[in-house]
């Protein structure tokens, strides 16, 4: 019996050491990754167009299940007239439907962006707020916003998990998961510190650009040999 213990046990310490092994191999690959992400693009920048905190907040609201290009299009003409709560809120729910009539979905944003402009000036001075727990207490402010403005307007290590990212994670893979939280929760946990200031972008861009959905452009990437998916085109 002592001698099945001792080898039940010695059994233990091996698989420990190979999943430690196996975890820092990971993480080793994870960081050469981001290596190759920051000397490809030191500085990467969001494609939302805004001009201070407010339009920003109001733009990522947009961009809810919309372009970039398509919000843009529209916020150029709006954010011209419309650049404070104050502003916004002159401009009405109506005036503001029809500013940004060609995104989707628009007549709710609308609603949403005059009601969190009213709530910014009543209980935070017409700025955005800089806490993540005021930010989602907003009118159509849910995390993955909340993630941006903080990263963005305020430089926090936050991570937004939008569809590219989450594509990207799971398909290099970088961390798995079945959601939008899980796979944040997993890069967090991963990236290392000092790329997580920028690995929101770095993310976004490289699976719009290049670890596109359905032609994932691999033999451009300049990650290719680091990524395990098992459908790469090189």
């Amino acid at each position: 019996m002592e001698r099945e213990k001792l080898k039940k046990l010695a059994a233990a310490g091996v698989a420990k050491k190979r999943g430690a092994s196996s975890r820092s191999a990971q993480a080793a690959r994870v960081e050469k990754i981001f290596e190759r992400f920051a000397a490809a693009m030191p500085e990467p920048k969001g494609e939302l167009e805004y001009v201070n905190n407010f339009t920003l907040l109001v733009a990522v609201v947009l961009s809810a299940q919309a372009t970039d290009v398509g919000v843009n299009k529209a916020t150029r003409t709006l954010f011209a007239i419309a650049d404070s709560p104050e502003k916004m809120l002159a401009l009405g729910e109506a005036g503001l439907a029809e500013k940004i009539k060609t995104i989707g979905l628009y007549r709710t944003k609308a609603r949403n962006v005059i009601a969190l402009s009213r709530a910014l000036i009543s209980d935070h001075g017409s700025q955005a707020p800089n806490s993540r727990e005021a930010l989602e207490a907003l009118p159509g402010v849910g995390r993955k916003t909340a993630n941006v403005v903080l990263n963005i307007a305020f430089g926090a290590e936050t991570l937004a998990v939008d569809t590219h990212v989450f594509r990207v994670s799971n398909r290099i893979p970088i961390a798995k998961g079945r959601n939008p939280l899980e796979v944040e929760t997993g890069l967090v946990k991963i990236i290392p510190a000092r790329f997580m200031r920028h690995a929101h972008h770095w993310l976004i861009l490289h699976g719009r650009y290049t670890c596109k959905a359905r032609a994932p452009s691999c033999g451009v990437c300049v990650i290719a040999d680091l990524c395990q998916f098992a459908d790469k085109t090189v």
